[in-house]
Formats: C-alpha cells, sequence, structure tokens
C-alpha cells in the first residue's frame, strides 16, 4: 500500500536534440537506400551526464545515427532506438502511435522478464523516431518517444533528493570517482548506464548490475545502485532511472525494502572535474505481483508548445543540394577573406554579369575558373557547332555532344554549367558576330539577319559588366570593341598564339572626357611565352588603349585565301588554360580597385609602393561615328575591304607618309 505521508518521486523526461547530420544522413537513406520501404530501421543516439546546469536532459541523434556499429561518444551512455519512416504525411498522422509505444515497451519488459537487462543494461533505454521526410521542400516532420514502465503505484521516497558531498565525504567521492573509472577501463567502455555501488567508511566499491547477487551477498535491508543521470536539477532524476525502477521491483522487491539512488552526475569544466553535483536519495521499493503482461507505458515527447503532438524543422535554407553547393562554392573564397586577404570585397566579382563572346578553347576555361571566382551570372555568344577536334581541348563538352553534327557551343556551355553548379546563371546565344571586310549581303533577309545580330549584341554588352573576348579572328573582336567602348563597359581581351598570348584589360572612356574618336595612344599588356615569363607595359593615365590601338592595319578576312593552320588558332594546349586564367585574375583585379574600370595603369614606381588593389597592381578606335550613324556605318565597315576604316580613322595618310619617308630615305642613300 501506498503511504501517502511520503513524497512520490518525479522523473525529468528527455528532450530529443536531432542534428541537422541526422536529417542529410536521413535524406541520403530515403533517396538511395530505404526509397518507399517502410520497414522498422534500427538507429542509434546517446546521452551524458556533463551537461551544464540549465540544459535539458538531451538525447541525442547525429549522422552516424544510422550506423549501429560507430563508436559513442566519449563519456556518453549509447541508447538504442527504432526508426519510422513514412512516405507521406498522411501515413504520418495516421500512424498508430499506441501500437507503436506497445510495442516497444513489450521488448523492454520481456528484456527485464529473461535478465537480458541486467546482462545488457542498454536495452532500458530503448527510443522511437517516427518521421516524415518532405525531400521537396526539406520540412522534416517527427514525434520522439522514449518509453517508460510504469509501476501500478507511485514510488515513494524515504529520503529526499541532496547533492552528493552532502551525504559523502571527500575521501568517499574521491573513492567513487576512482572506483567508476577503473570498472569503465575493465568494460572497455568511457561511461557505464546503471552500476552498484558498496561504501564503508572510506571505502567504496562498485560493480556491474548481473553481478548484484554476489555483490550483496548477505545484505538484506537496502541496496545501492548509480544511474548515468542525464538530468541536472537538483530534486529531480533523470527519465533513465524510470525503467531500472521497474527492473528492480521486479527482481528485488522481495529481497530488499528499499533503494538508494545514486544519480550520477560527471561534469568537466576549466579543465576541472567534478561529481559533487550528483543527488542521492532513497526509495521505497513496491511489493508488486507482477502479471506476464506488460505494464502500462508513457513517454511520447511534448511538442514546442507544451501539446502532445509532433514536431517539425525547416531545413529547406541548408539542406537543399542546390543552397549546399552555393555554400560550398563560396567557401574557399570566403576563407581568403579570413586571413589571407580580409580586404577583399567578394561581392563586387560575385555579383559582376560576365558576358563571353567565344565559347570555344579560350571561352571554356574563362568559364570554369570565373566559377571559381563565385560569380553567377555567365553569358556566352557563339555561333559554331561542337566538333569531334573539340572536347579535348575545351572542357566544357564532351564526345556525345559532337554527334548529329554537334551541339551549338554557346547553347551546350550554359547548359554544361547549369549542370556543374546549379546555382550559376547561365545562358548561351547562337549568334553571329558581324565582322570587318566580312560583306553582308543587302539582300532583305541577310541585312536583317545582320541588323538583328548586332542589335542583340547591343543588347547583351549593355546588360552586363564585363565583357570578355575570347574568338578566334581579329577582325571579330573589332564591332563588339567598339560597342562596349561605346557603352564604357569593362572588356578583357585574350587571345592566342603558338606559344605566346595576350591578355589585357580596354581602356574606358570618362563621361567627361573628349575626343572620343582619337585613336588611343596605347595599352598595356600582359604577354607571355609557355614557360612563364612576362612582360608588363604599363601606361599611366585614362586614355588606355584597346586591342587595336598599336595597329597600323585595319582589321580585315584573315582567314581569306588561308591554308587550314593558318584559319585556325594553333596553339599548345597548356596556353588556353593560362591566358583564361589570368584574363579572369585580371578582371577580378580590376573590380577590386577603387574605381574600377576607370583605374589608371600601374606605372613600375607602383611595384616599389603599396599596391592599389588588395589582389595587387592593376596590369593594363572609332566611336564617333558609330554613335552617329550607328547600324548604317556599320554596315560600310563591313561590306568594305580594310581601307575604309584605314581612311577614317586616318591609318590610310600614315601609311602614305610612312611610303613617302622611304623613298626619300632611298633617294638620300642613293646620292652618297
Amino acid at each position: 500500500m501506498e503511504d501517502p505521508r511520503l513524497p512520490k518521486l518525479q522523473f525529468a523526461p528527455f528532450s530529443s536534440a536531432l542534428d541537422v547530420g541526422f536529417w542529410h544522413e536521413l535524406t541520403q537513406k530515403k533517396l538511395n537506400e530505404y526509397r518507399l520501404d517502410e520497414a522498422p530501421k534500427d538507429i542509434k543516439g546517446y546521452y551524458c551526464n556533463g551537461n551544464s546546469a540549465g540544459l535539458p536532459a538531451r538525447l541525442m541523434l547525429e549522422f552516424s545515427a544510422f550506423d549501429m556499429s560507430a563508436p559513442t561518444p566519449a563519456h556518453c551512455c549509447p541508447a538504442v532506438g527504432t526508426l519510422h519512416n513514412t512516405n507521406t504525411l498522411e501515413a504520418f498522422k495516421t500512424a498508430d502511435k499506441k501500437l507503436l509505444l506497445e510495442q516497444a515497451a513489450d521488448e523492454i519488459w520481456e528484456s527485464i522478464k529473461s535478465g537480458a537487462a541486467l546482462e545488457n543494461p542498454v536495452l532500458l533505454n530503448k527510443f522511437l523516431l517516427l518521421t516524415f521526410a518532405d525531400l521537396k521542400k526539406y520540412h522534416f516532420y517527427y514525434w520522439f518517444c522514449y518509453p517508460a514502465l510504469c509501476l501500478p503505484e507511485s514510488i515513494p521516497l524515504i529520503q529526499d533528493p541532496v547533492a552528493l558531498d552532502q551525504r559523502f565525504s571527500a575521501k568517499q567521492i574521491h573513492a567513487l570517482q576512482h572506483a567508476y573509472d577503473g570498472l569503465c577501463r575493465t568494460e572497455g567502455v568511457s561511461a557505464l548506464p546503471y552500476f552498484l555501488i558498496k561504501y564503508d567508511n572510506d571505502v567504496v566499491l562498485v560493480s556491474l548490475l548481473k553481478h548484484y547477487s554476489d555483490f550483496f551477498q548477505g545484505q538484506r535491508t537496502k541496496i545501492t545502485v548509480g544511474v548515468y543521470d542525464p538530468c541536472n536539477l537538483a530534486q529531480y532524476p533523470g527519465w533513465p532511472l524510470r525503467n531500472f525502477l521497474v527492473l528492480a521491483a521486479y527482481r528485488w522487491s522481495s529481497s530488499f525494502q528499499s533503494v538508494e539512488v545514486l544519480c550520477f552526475r560527471d561534469r568537466t569544466m576549466q579543465g576541472a572535474r567534478d561529481i559533487t553535483h550528483s543527488i542521492i536519495f532513497e526509495v521505497r521499493l513496491p511489493e508488486v505481483a507482477f502479471s506476464p503482461d506488460c505494464p502500462k507505458a508513457v513517454g511520447w515527447e511534448k511538442n514546442q508548445k507544451g501539446g502532445m503532438g509532433p514536431r517539425m524543422v525547416n531545413l529547406s535554407e541548408c539542406m537543399d543540394p542546390k543552397r549546399l553547393a552555393e555554400s560550398s562554392v563560396d567557401l574557399n573564397l570566403k576563407l581568403m577573406c579570413w586571413r589571407l586577404v580580409p580586404t577583399l570585397d567578394l561581392e563586387k566579382v560575385v555579383s559582376a554579369k560576365c558576358l563571353l563572346l567565344g565559347a570555344g578553347t579560350l571561352g571554356c576555361n574563362v568559364a570554369r575558373t570565373l566559377m571559381g571566382w563565385g560569380v553567377r551570372h555567365i553569358t556566352f555568344v557563339d555561333n559554331a557547332t561542337i566538333s569531334y577536334s573539340n572536347p579535348v581541348r575545351q572542357p566544357l563538352y564532351e564526345f556525345e555532344d559532337c554527334l548529329g553534327g554537334g551541339k551549338p557551343k554557346a547553347l551546350a556551355a550554359a547548359d554544361r554549367l547549369q549542370r556543374i553548379f546549379p546555382g550559376v546563371n547561365a545562358r548561351g546565344f547562337n549568334t553571329s558576330i558581324p565582322m570587318p571586310g566580312h560583306p553582308v549581303n543587302f539582300s532583305s533577309v541577310t541585312l536583317e539577319q545582320a541588323r538583328q545580330d548586332v542589335g542583340q549584341l547591343e543588347q547583351l554588352i549593355e546588360s552586363h559588366d564585363v565583357i570578355f573576348l575570347l574568338m578566334d579572328t581579329r577582325e571579330s573582336r573589332w564591332l563588339p570593341t567598339v560597342i562596349a567602348a561605346s557603352k564604357r563597359k569593362l572588356v578583357i581581351n585574350a587571345a592566342l598564339g603558338f606559344d605566346t598570348f595576350v591578355v589585357m584589360r580596354h581602356g574606358l572612356k570618362k563621361p567627361k572626357q573628349q575626343g572620343a574618336g582619337d585613336v588611343c595612344p596605347s595599352h598595356p599588356v600582359v604577354s607571355a611565352d609557355f614557360l612563364g615569363s612576362s612582360l608588363f607595359a604599363n601606361i599611366p593615365g585614362y586614355k588606355l588603349g584597346c586591342y587595336f590601338c598599336n595597329d597600323v592595319v585595319a582589321p580585315g578576312d584573315s582567314t581569306r585565301d588561308r591554308t587550314l593552320d593558318q584559319q585556325c588558332t594553333v596553339s599548345r594546349p597548356g596556353l588556353a588554360m593560362i591566358a583564361g586564367a589570368l584574363a579572369v585574375e585580371l578582371m577580378v583585379s580590376v573590380l577590386q580597385h577603387p574605381e574600377g574600370g576607370y583605374a589608371v595603369a600601374s606605372s613600375s614606381e607602383d611595384r616599389m609602393n603599396e599596391p592599389p588593389t588588395s589582389l595587387g597592381l592593376v596590369p593594363h578606335q572609332v566611336l564617333d561615328q558609330y554613335e552617329q550613324e550607328g547600324f548604317n556605318f556599320l554596315a560600310k565597315v563591313f561590306n568594305s575591304s580594310h581601307s575604309f576604316l584605314e581612311d577614317l580613322t586616318g591609318l590610310t595618310l600614315l601609311h602614305q607618309e610612312t611610303q613617302a619617308a622611304e623613298i626619300w630615305d632611298m633617294s638620300d642613300e642613293e646620292t652618297l
């Protein structure tokens, strides 16, 4: 019979703590292994007894929960459980929670009756986890249950809980700690869920549950047990004690009147270990005539609002593979800002909209390097198709892209970037770029097509921040150069020879700068042979050059009457990777400059001073007619030989003056 005068023992329930790694692993299991299988799965959690004051008693599940052979973290006790993962939210809602609890309680009860729980006390700490994973939204619904068997009557307290140091002397506490550590070492573990205790003066002995008959031989009044307690409340034990007391009542109530319980709490703070906050109390074991049937059980966890119901966690921000990819892509860049380049402005780079004119060897390598810098907006323009010779040098294409006449390069390159990194906004335009010296037929169809191509190119250059000139021919770079200069867009130009290359930036016209039609005086050029020597010819000032500044011959048809090796860009295979990487690094350096594309070229004196950007030095035709006449002017350029541009820019007069000077020199020589 219960004594109404004695207070009743109460227990602090577990609070589930499921790490994001657990949900990620469940996602992978569901997609690749479980699929539609709803059969119960074995999982494993753990709890510790070293929580700081104020923290709840937590049962923790991590990514390793699905590996039953995975080691339990040091100084933690394992808890075995069963996962019931449903295929639909409706199945989750309608699952028979009462039946699931009864089945788990039956397993615990059978382990108590058979004595298996004495041999392996972990069987007393079973738990259930009912889940539904909405993998489209990455919403995870779950309901955690820690089954606890209920005795027919409450357990009365004979002695209220007190701190261990109020009952044990300092020597006894030290002896207890030493005996517990020794038993753990003997068993090859770092924590024991339950253990037996005997103490007499300063002598403290501990043993395993399965040795209780020998350990307490001759003792007839009470026994002392230690429970690895995850709770840190001063007046209440944690949940793992409940099933143990059922075992004690079933096994020992006929032999012992009471049980002294030590809730063992082992905390290490600032390198100092402390168990004095453990609590100790005594309870009376009820004399119960157990039936073969399992006792009533409780244990479903309350939700965040304190009611009986499931919980939901929204991990869309960190579980979506696309978002995970974005985080991973940015990781190395952000680490650069930690220590190496703390002033690096990544937003200027990531937000740059880059237009790649040319999706060949240079275009593919530039695109990959831009993605490495975190650039999210990349657009290709090219009118060629993928041939069988391309995939080995152009890393965005594969053999299958060549079949059936070949896919359009620009479209295939954009599609491949999306597959490499879904977070990139990649587009491709299968468009021609009209060129000087390549006549346009003045029939309505062809002329209109050229007009559309020019209009589209103008729109694309207008809507992007950085223009990369990566085409095969010299003349194909002329029109984008004119349009970009007119619209004041930063142009990065890269061109290849056999074992040489040029990488440069075009100068920008200041909004108030006069003389827009002047031929630029010079431009800084980055030139290198394959072995890596380099030359930086930097000219200070705002009138930086372009790709055509130092030429004395206007662009024309460079492929007419040429052999195959003269029509193609024949380069050593590694050159495009080097030139493409330098082109992107040049863009990033320019963007880091306070004046961006308007940055002056760095002079040789700058090398002795503080670099103008966090990434070091910034290495460094005819606009009036284009801006006044538009396409009508361009049509004349396309349909005329290079003499039209030479006449317009004054190169024809320059040639004549040069030729006259040579004749004068020859005549002078002959008179001597």
